[in-house]
This record gives structure tokens, sequence and C-alpha cells, in this order.
């Protein structure tokens, strides 16, 4: 049976969720029901459960060439990216400036707004603006620390375009001006090579779900010597570094993700990104007035974002279900919203083609099949949706290749 017809799903939103991986949960599940005890009690049921948290801690930091003690387990990418800054505007109290981008997922952008708002006006927050490609101007970047900045806190990949920002080069600059610099990679993390012993980061967010473990766990890196303010006090878990019982299923998971990640970086950096890339060059060739979003090779290998204008984002992901083809128009978390997305916007990218715009989102799982399929359907489905919009019809009075046609077709 041909894919859509047997409704096997092609999922290309791993922006937004991945699957469990096999293997992840195969581990997991003695976690539920037979070795149940709490890895802080003091009797070896219990302990036997500490120790396989211990593992889990030694395999997430050997993904990202971080010392296991540097880690916090938490709930999510959000709850590890609102620790972070929270700490650092609070160890440094006389301190009142942050950095950021305008790029950023909802779970920055939205806390700086928040910190701005509740504090009348006491944090200032400073929003760097990307270029056109949704790169940033590292003088500008440069430029915009002063000697009141707390933080700086600027995502590792954006998780929109996929575009890679020059963390290296900018946490070299905030050393050197003694700010504390942290950066969101849930999306760069097993994706991308990510090495701590190298660059020297204070904070890094990590989702367990952006990487093929279950949601609901996160991490959240401290770098030795970094001040740090908890943002849930309780017990000793985390040495004291955030309370609460620890979700031992996931953080186990967790630890065989990151595993599993190190061994398949390979295949994410050559097949998936080959994969990508004709599924790009089969629908911007196919498709005229379409239109590639981010820059062409500081991206992630996995993602693709891509405009078509004159037709809704939402109608387009409506046709692509009735296939069972998976996909977004941005981020998850903004995903119900009828505004453009701020990252395009901040791009610069047109209205007329901000609305139409797709995310495309791989993974080791996807197939070539998977790709050929989705070069065949989305052309026709972007042909009729235009066909009923007077806006494309307004703008191209002829037929599409046609000799009154105005785009680049």
């Amino acid at each position: 049976m041909s894919l859509g017809e047997d409704r096997q799903v092609i999922y290309m939103d791993n922006n937004a969720t991945t699957k469990v991986a096999p293997e992840v949960l195969e581990v997991m599940l003695p976690y539920f029901s037979e070795q149940y005890g709490n890895p802080s009690s003091m009797h070896s049921f219990g302990g036997s459960v500490g120790k396989m948290v211990v593992g889990a801690r030694e395999k997430v930091s050997s993904l990202i060439g971080a010392q296991p003690d540097e880690l916090v387990f938490t709930s999510c990418g959000t709850e590890s990216d609102s620790t972070a800054i929270l700490s650092a505007i609070q160890s440094f109290s006389d301190k009142r400036h942050i950095v950021t981008t305008r790029v950023e997922h909802p779970a920055v952008k939205n806390l700086c707004e928040q910190l701005d708002t509740l504090t009348g006006h006491k944090h200032k927050i400073t929003s760097l603006p990307v270029e056109s490609d949704g790169t940033i101007d590292l003088n500008r970047f440069e430029e915009s620390l002063t000697d009141d900045t707390a933080i700086v806190s600027i995502m590792w990949a954006n998780n929109e375009t996929g575009v890679i920002f020059p963390i290296e080069e900018m946490v070299e600059i905030t050393k050197n001006r003694g700010i504390l610099f942290h950066t969101d990679a849930v999306q760069a993390v097993g994706k991308i090579p990510i090495d701590l012993n190298k660059v020297p980061i204070d904070f890094l967010s990590i989702s367990g779900h952006k990487l093929h473990a279950p949601k609901g766990v996160g991490v959240l890196y401290v770098r030795k010597g970094t001040p740090f303010v908890p943002f849930m006090t309780g017990g000793h878990q985390e040495h004291g570094r955030r309370g609460g019982t620890e979700n031992v299923t996931s953080i186990i998971g967790l630890g065989k993700a990151c595993e599993l990640a190190a061994t398949k970086m390979n295949d994410e950096n050559t097949r998936v990104k080959a994969l990508r890339d004709k599924l790009e060059e089969g629908l911007l060739s196919n498709i005229p007035s379409s239109i590639l979003n981010g820059h062409k090779t500081l991206r992630l290998p996995n993602t693709s974002n891509i405009s078509f204008e004159y037709v809704e984002g939402e109608s387009i992901l409506l046709h692509l279900d009735r296939y069972n083809i998976c996909a977004s128009s941005g981020s998850a978390c903004t995903s119900g919203s009828l505004e453009p997305s701020h990252v395009l916007r901040a791009m610069g990218v047109p209205f007329t083609a901000a609305h139409g715009s797709i995310r495309f989102s791989l993974s080791v799982y996807n197939t070539e099949e998977e790709v050929d399929f989705i070069i065949d359907k989305l052309p026709p489905i972007i042909a009729n949706l235009r066909e009923m919009s007077p806006f494309w019809k307004g703008s191209h009075p002829g037929q599409v290749g046609g000799a009154n046609c105005k785009c680049s077709c």
C-alpha cells in the first residue's frame, strides 16, 4: 500500500516533539512498576534506582561535554530557561539588564517581557534584531552589552528556521566582560556537536522530548562556580538546586536518548540533511513564489522553513493532514495564534509570505519515500489554494507560467 492510502503517518514536526525511541521506552518500563523505589531512600531498593539516575546523568553530560554534577534535572526546557534567567538576576541584584533576541522561543521571550512589566520597567531588556537570513550581527551584539548586563540569553539554534547562532564567539565576548551567558540549546542538542569543555557557557537548557526521550523531563547545565539561586526550593534533591522527587523513569529515558543521539549524530548530519535538502529542492523548484526562510547553510541539518506566498499556513497544514503528513506553521507553543510568526517578522519576511510558512523538521526515522510523497502532494495543494485566493489572483492575473505571470517561475 502506498503512503497516505493506509493512513501511515509521515511525521515531519520533530522540532515540536519527537517519538520516544524504542530503545528509550525499553529501559524506562521497569521503573514504572518493578523498580519503583524513591532514589533518595536509604534502603537498597531505592538505592538501586538512585544508581540508574546517576548513570543517566553521566550519559547526558557525556553528550554535551559537561561534568555530571553540573547538571540539574528539570521538568522541561521552559523550566530550565526560567531557572537560568531568574537565577542570574537574583544573583546580581544590582544589575538590571538582559540581552536576548527577537527570535527567541516564547519560554525566553515571554519571560523577559514579563520581567520588564512586573518590575515596572526596572529591568531593561535588549532584544537584538536579526538579519534577513535569521543570523545575528556580532558587532551589534557586542555593542548591546553594558556594565549593567546581568545575563545574555540567546538560543543555540532557532526552533522555526533552524538557523545556528555563533554561540562560541558570543560567549567569548561576554566572558571578557564578566557577564553570564545562557543558551536555550533545546533544538541543537543531539543534532550538532556541543562540547562545553571548549565553550565556557554558564547555563544551557535541554528538553528531553526534542531528542526522542519522553515529555516532562529537561536539564539545566550550570557550570561549576556559576552563582545559582534555585527556582524550586524544597528537599535536598539535585544537590539542593531543585526540590522535588526526581522523575526517575523519564530521567533514565533521557540518559538513553542522549546515548543514542551520540551514535546517530553522523546520520543526522549526512542522511537526514540530504533528505532535507531534497525536500527543499523539490518544493522550491516545483512551487512558484516559494521562499526558503533562514540561512542556506548555517542551519540545523533537519530543519526547513518555506513560505508559500498568498496562501494561509493553516490551510496548507489541513490539506497535508488529509494525507497524514504532519508539519508545522511555526513553534508548537504559538500554533494557535492567527498572528504570523514573530521569528519571520523579525527577519522581515513579507506579510504575503509570513502567513504561508511551513516548517518541516525531520528526524533519523524519516525516509526518502516520505520526502518523495510530500514533493508529489504539496505542489497541487498550493496550486488549488491559490486558485481560491483573491490576493494571488490579484498579483497573478494570468496563468502561472503564462505571459502575464509576475512571479519568478
